[in-house]
Formats: structure tokens, sequence, C-alpha cells
């Protein structure tokens, strides 16, 4: 029995995954949401091969500056005279990339901290529940401007840190919540009783019902960390300059919002457009994992 129990495991996990497959094909705000959003990732992966100039190179800051689009430039050039759509182009790799990373790691953090706080229960879990509602009560974009001030200059895998350091604990809260009701669950009993230790019995019984909810949450995560990002790019505390990001870009061309309003409109769109893809995909997932919402 013991050998057989995994390979039913994994046809029931597989159905599954090719159930809500087919419930998210039948979403097409959320096919359309994946679409734009994996047309912007093969763009920024492309950036080198797309992009029509070096996103650093000024090739003429006086006649070249804040010029509107054009055949030669598409979205017009910024204040330094360097192409918009190719700093766009290599800014979508930092903006998605940093994004990604970022959502990735907070997920991971919250999901492992909520998980064990749920498992080992009693005080433990308590005083565990008790920091993470103390850090909630902190407002996140205060603790990173707070942090990035004081640091300076921050390089981008910093910054990936930083975002990822300060994002899980609601994450935390929601896998919390999935294993307090699991571990009460027949299959839980079942295999404690045929031997199985403890923390197998977390990682391979209970850990890949996690994976649903955390899917989702790490999905919408993606989004509000774009944002974040940007956010701080553009107060300059972000990513720094002359590298590229959407935040960044923006940032170059504030001062001549109402002469150059290409050089922010381009990111900025991109930046919503992002969002909101995001948020419309991370709902139909939901929708599509756990068809009872």
């Amino acid at each position: 029995m013991p050998e057989i129990m995994p390979d039913t495991r994994v046809r029931r996990g597989t159905a599954r995954l090719a159930a809500a497959f087919q419930r998210l094909r039948r979403d097409p705000a959320a096919i359309a949401a994946l679409a734009l959003l994996a047309t912007f990732a093969l763009l920024a992966l492309l950036a080198p091969l797309v992009a029509p100039y070096d996103p650093l190179a000024q090739p003429d800051p006086v006649a070249l500056q804040n010029r509107p689009p054009s055949w030669a430039h598409p979205l017009g050039t910024d204040p330094f005279s360097r192409d918009v759509l190719s700093r766009v182009l290599y800014g979508a790799r930092v903006s998605l990339g940093v994004g990604v990373l970022a959502a990735v790691l907070s997920t991971t953090l919250g999901a492992a901290y909520g998980a064990i706080a749920a498992w080992v229960g009693g005080l433990a879990d308590s005083a565990m529940m008790r920091l993470v509602d103390a850090c909630l009560g902190i407002p996140r974009v205060l603790v990173l401007l707070a942090v990035v001030a004081l640091w300076g200059r921050v390089s981008t895998l910093a910054l990936v840190l930083l975002l990822a350091g300060t994002g899980w604990f609601a994450t935390s809260r929601l896998a919390r919540a999935e294993v307090r009701a699991l571990r009460e669950r027949d299959f839980v009993h079942a295999a404690r009783a045929l031997g199985t230790s403890e923390p197998r019995l977390l990682v391979r019984h209970v850990a890949p019902h996690l994976v649903p909810p955390l899917l989702v949450a790490a999905t919408l995560a993606v989004g509000n960390v774009i944002a974040l990002e940007a956010g701080l790019s553009y107060l300059g505390l972000g990513v720094q300059p002359p590298a590229a990001s959407w935040g960044s870009v923006m940032q170059d061309g504030a001062d001549y919002v109402t002469t150059a309003w290409w050089t922010t409109a381009a990111p900025g769109v991109l930046i919503v457009l992002t969002v909101l893809a995001v948020n419309i995909l991370g709902d139909g997932l939901r929708d599509a994992l756990d068809p009872r919402e």
C-alpha cells in the first residue's frame, strides 16, 4: 500500500490540475491577461534583439533631448536623448524580474513560517503569530522608505530581498489557516498511524494542498511588488540610474511631464496594464483552482 499511495496521489493531483486548466481556459479575461503578461515577458527576454538602440546611449543630449515620438524613436526620447522604447524594453526585464523574484521569495518564506507555526501549535504558534500581527501593523511603504533611506543606494538584489522580506506576513496567515484545517483531516491521521514522521508528514502530505491558494497569493503579489518597485524607483530610492526600470524611466521625465509627456506615459501605461493583468489572472486562478469560490 505505501508504494501505491504516491502514484494515486500523483494521478489525483494531475487530474485536479487538468480540470483547473480547463476551467481557466473558459475564462476569457484570465486568458487575455495571461497572453498580455506572456507578451511583456517575451519582449523583456528579447530586449537585446528588439530594442532599436542601446538603452544607455546618449547620442546627442542637445539636439535629441525630449524629442516627440517619431519613426526613428517610436516612443520619443528622454531628457538625456536616450530612446524611451529601448529603455522601456530593458526596464521590463528589471521590473518584471524584481516582481517575480520578490513575490516567489516572500510567498515561500510566508508559507514556511505559517505552516510551521500551525503545525507546532500551542505557545509557539501564538508567539509567532503575534510577531506577524505586529509587523502587519506597520505600513509596508513606511518600512521600505525608512530602510532604503537609511541604507542609501541599494543594488537590485538588495531591493528584491527587501521587498520579499517585507511582504510575507499576510501569506503566513493564509498558510497557517490552511494547515490548521488540514492537520485534522483523515489522511493526516492515517499517515501518522502508518509511522510517517512529522516533518515528512508536513512536507509530503500537507504542503501539496497549499499550492493552489499560495499560487494565487504569489500571482497577486507580483503586481503589488511591481507597483512598489516603480514607486521607489520613481522617488530615486529603488533601481539606481542609469539602469532602467519602469519606475526609473518615469523619474527621468518627471520634470518634463507637461512638455515631454511621452517619457512618463509609456512606462506608466505598462505598469497599469501589468498590474491589472496580474490581478485579473490571480482572480481567474482562484476560481479555477477552487471552484467553490
